[in-house]
């Protein structure tokens, strides 16, 4: 969940459910992790009772936001024993983090706080002691004993937040597939799941945004899509930095130098099996060059769509999405 981004990168196109050629279509939206969702799904309309307990069952695990929650627990102890949900998301970042060489880490919060772009946090000398910190970033230094995550260090602190929007799309997916629904979009804050047909008949069309910040989210397409049973997640520096001195301080924060990237990407989209994976790997994409970030997508096997100050790169991917 790129809770720092405020960016609405991927605009699902052609969903008009009054006039859809396929009847059947329900369709619902609302507020989320500071965030909005926005769900399209042929089924019974009672489903969208369904959709806020899963998405608040994986907030008491995942939310940074929920002083209640496991993520929160375990960030104010050495250990905590996780739910189903805090087990796969960990899991996933860790596979993810070892993937891209500790370019995604779920663990950089302390990082991003001291660069002035965490929730209620200003950059200042006493903040910016980055080399001390380091120490203790990195989910390398917590590993899993059975359903049990543990710290080695009790300064180190998880946020999920690039990683946990794709995981609640996923998890209303999967809610949905419970109950006979296999054609569905969920969209949260951007990342969406995707299955089955469109109120269309076809394919979900999705459009990647234009990576200029002088445009709002939607004004222009770079991209156009038309996808089905894959997870989608674009991630982006161009809409939120600061000035600083006269330039632009990126919301990339390297987990690795601890310094922000200056990297030559300005958005990455991904198309992978899960909305999760996706989520995770678009964020890894953001903390390198362009080079490292399609070797990335090439190593994960994923498709990518990755637009750098130099042009428009694709990654094919080995997904089958005929």
């Amino acid at each position: 969940m790129k809770k720092y981004l405020g960016l609405l990168a991927l605009v699902i196109l052609g969903i008009s459910v009054g006039c859809s050629k396929h009847e059947g279509y329900v369709k619902t939206e609302g507020m989320i992790w500071n965030t909005v969702y926005h769900i399209t799904y042929k089924g019974r309309a009672q489903l969208q009772d369904s959709i806020l307990p899963v998405l608040n069952e994986v907030g008491n695990s995942l939310s940074v936001f929920d002083k209640n929650s496991l993520i929160s627990q375990l960030n104010n102890s050495e250990k905590v024993r996780a739910d189903r949900h805090l087990v796969i998301v960990y899991d996933e970042a860790k596979k993810i983090s070892l993937l891209s060489e500790g370019k995604f880490d779920p663990t950089v919060s302390p990082l991003v706080d001291a660069w002035g772009f965490g929730l209620g946090h200003v950059a200042s000398k006493d903040t910016l002691a980055i080399d001390s910190i380091l120490t203790f970033v990195g989910i390398r230094k917590t590993h899993r004993d059975d359903d049990w995550i543990i710290k080695d260090d009790l300064r180190t602190r998880f946020n999920f937040s690039a990683i946990a929007k794709g995981y609640g799309c996923d998890a209303v997916g999967e809610m949905f597939r419970r109950n006979g629904v296999n054609d569905y979009m969920v969209e949260i804050g951007g990342e969406i799941a995707l299955r089955g047909a469109s109120p269309s008949g076809g394919k979900w069309r999705i459009a990647i945004d234009m990576p200029q910040e002088d445009l709002a989210p939607g004004e222009e397409a770079a991209e156009i899509l038309e996808l089905t049973d894959v997870g989608v997640a674009t991630s982006g520096n161009y809409r939120n930095y600061r000035e600083e001195n006269g330039r632009k301080v990126a919301h990339t924060i390297s987990p690795l130098t601890g310094r922000p990237v200056a990297g030559e990407i300005l958005s990455a989209t991904v198309i992978a099996p899960t909305c999760m994976e996706a989520d995770g790997l678009a964020t890894a994409c953001m903390a390198g060059t362009l080079q490292e970030a399609v070797l990335l997508l090439e190593k994960a096997g994923v498709e990518g769509f990755l637009i750098s100050v130099n042009g428009s790169v694709w990654v094919p991917g080995r997904i089958d999405r005929n």
